[in-house]
């Protein structure tokens, strides 16, 4: 999949080298160590095909950033995976007694506003980052 901005919600960095296996397990040893983020991955024959975070924490940035981030490999998008996963991690946020959580996404991109959408996400705020809002049942 490699590093890259798309994929940042689930705990990759730019920094981050995961195509050898020393590389990939300093990743996952990084993100297992961080109490305050719930990590998940799409793996299908040993292949991740994306991932998704729930930020639970609660510091000055889980407060003011997004609650969820998410990515999916480009080879494996249009197969809703981001949709089952986002449904999959809204019921970990209804575990963890959270009220509502919030996603953020570029304007341009229009397959997450929708996956959002689905979800019951309600936009908030507008612009070159589109902010939504879900309510926890």
């Amino acid at each position: 999949m490699g590093p890259g901005l798309h994929e940042d919600g689930f705990g990759l960095l730019a920094t981050d080298e995961v195509r050898t296996p020393a590389g990939f397990s300093a990743w996952v040893t990084r993100l297992a160590g961080d109490a305050s983020c719930t990590y998940r991955w799409i793996v299908e024959d040993g292949l991740v095909l994306g991932g998704i975070a729930l930020r639970h924490g609660t510091g000055e940035f889980a407060r003011r950033a997004d609650r969820i981030g998410y990515g999916i490999r480009p080879s494996a998008r249009g197969r809703g995976l981001d949709t089952w996963a986002l449904g999959e991690i809204l019921a970990e946020a209804a575990r963890r007694g959270m009220d509502h959580v919030v996603l953020v996404c570029a304007a341009d991109n229009t397959a997450p506003a929708r996956t959002i959408e689905r979800h019951g996400g309600v936009l908030e705020s507008p612009g070159e980052v589109r902010r939504y809002r879900i309510a926890i049942a």
